[in-house]
Order: structure tokens, then C-alpha cells, then sequence
């Protein structure tokens, strides 16, 4: 970022799905997982963050930046439920502290079912394993479907575009309002460009796990866009968080 623009606080999510949406300002970002970057933007200690969208639709008190979002049509992958039992049978589903989206995406879909369980603290990843039910996100997901297990993979990806045909926003660049950010708005689209531009490079560099995998991840389970449908994918989310009862909905507000 040019240094103009280092009065800027700006966080993001420390997942390989962030990637391109940060390339060639990672040094400028601080990383933390999407609950603790929600509570930093909360208190003020950040001007934005790639926040899980839940944050933005139940606090309006942040504009999202148009045009540019973390989100699946269909699988995800890294955003799952793992189920010894059948989901039906669900009575407690230990989670992933740092969710937020994903904890409101998979109340909305079990409610849609009839399934009312409980929801518990995680309070380690390799405690997954020996869990009946448990959701899981980002990396931490990654792992668990890419180690040996005995659980089925309950897609929230897949389980949302069959239920709706829509895609579904998991991420969106949140600014505080109030803040003349006309510079940083701008930086953060040329981020993105600059990181689907160079997808190729990221793909083949990145150490996380192989290349292979990045490849189909990148290329298949996550999108970048935030267009007309993801927007109506958005608006469905708050339709049924309101039906559910899931918390006060605010529409979110798009600034370019």
C-alpha cells in the first residue's frame, strides 16, 4: 500500500480462500480469524476487514465494498459440517469458534429441515475427530476433509445452492462508515484484480497443501464476484435469518 495510505487499519482472514483478494498488500494487513476480526471492527481498532457477511446484516453499521466478496456456487469445501450420525439425529453440533457466517448459514439450513440441535464451543481442531457433529471452516476444514475420518461431509455450499439455486456470500469487505476511505476502496479492487490477474502465479507458488488442490479450489469452489446474484443470494440469507428468527437482519448497504 503507499504509504498515504497506511493510516488505513485493515484485517483479513489468515484462509488460503483470502488470498487472491489481498495480493501485493499483505504486509499492510493484520490476520486474524473472521470472529476475532468482527470484535476488532466492532471496538474501532480497524477501519475494514474481510469480514463474514452475519457481521455486516446484523450490526448495520458498515458499508460493503461492491464488486468484490468471498463466495460458492455449490461446493465450498471449506465450509462444512462433519456428521457421524444421520443430520436428522443432530442434538448437539460442537463449532469452530472462529465462524460466524457459517455457524447463521448452517442454523438456517437445519432449521429449514426441522433440526433444532444445540450448538457447543470446539475447543480444539484435533477434538474434530472425535466428534459426532461438528462445523468446521477455512483451513481447519481443508485439513479435516483432506485427513482420515470416519464423518460424512455435509457441504453448506452445496446444501444452499440446491435449497435456493443461488449462490451464497460467505466474506465482504466491511468499512466503517464515517471514514473518508475513497483510497482505500480503491486499493482494495486493484488488490483483487491484481490477484485474479496473477491466479496462475498463486496457484503455483502458494505451499499450501498441492498444487492440484489449489488449482480446483481456486478455480472451482470459490468465486470472487459480488454481482446481482450474489446479491439475491444475500437477500435470501436475511429472508430466512428473519423466518428463523436468527437475530435483528439489517439490508447491507454497497459503497463502490
Amino acid at each position: 500500500m503507499p504509504s498515504e495510505q497506511k493510516k488505513f487499519r485493515v484485517g483479513s482472514v489468515p484462509y488460503l480462500n483470502a488470498v487472491p483478494l489481498t495480493r501485493g498488500i499483505e504486509s499492510e494487513l493484520e490476520f486474524a480469524p473472521p470472529s476475532k476480526l468482527a470484535e476488532k471492527l466492532r471496538q474501532g481498532e480497524l477501519d475494514a476487514a474481510l469480514v463474514s457477511i452475519t457481521e455486516v446484516l446484523f450490526t448495520d453499521r458498515y458499508d460493503v465494498l461492491d464488486g468484490i466478496a468471498i463466495a460458492s456456487l455449490g461446493e465450498v469445501y471449506s465450509v462444512l459440517l462433519a456428521h457421524k450420525k444421520p443430520i436428522e439425529k443432530a442434538a448437539e453440533i460442537y463449532c469452530d469458534p472462529a465462524s460466524l457466517t457459517g455457524l447463521n448459514l448452517l442454523k438456517v439450513l437445519l432449521a429449514e429441515r426441522g433440526v433444532f440441535p444445540k450448538f457447543k464451543r470446539l475447543e480444539n481442531y484435533q477434538a474434530a475427530f472425535e466428534m459426532d457433529f461438528v462445523l468446521l471452516i477455512g483451513d481447519p476444514a481443508i485439513d479435516f476433509q483432506r485427513a482420515p475420518h470416519k464423518h460424512e461431509i455435509f457441504d453448506l455450499g452445496v446444501a444452499w445452492t440446491e435449497m435456493t439455486r443461488l449462490p451464497f456470500v460467505f466474506a465482504v469487505w466491511a468499512l466503517r462508515r464515517g471514514v473518508e476511505n475513497s483510497d482505500l476502496r480503491r486499493e482494495l479492487r486493484e488488490a483483487k484484480q491484481f490477484g485474479l490477474e496473477t491466479l496462475d502465479a498463486i496457484i503455483e507458488t502458494r505451499q499450501e497443501y498441492d498444487e492440484d488442490f489449489r488449482r480446483d479450489y481456486f478455480e472451482w469452489n470459490i468465486q470472487y464476484h459480488l454481482a446481482s446474484d450474489e446479491k439475491r443470494g444475500i437477500e435470501k440469507f436475511c429472508e430466512l435469518l428473519r423466518k428463523h428468527k436468527l437475530g435483528t437482519v439489517h439490508p447491507p448497504k454497497f459503497v463502490l
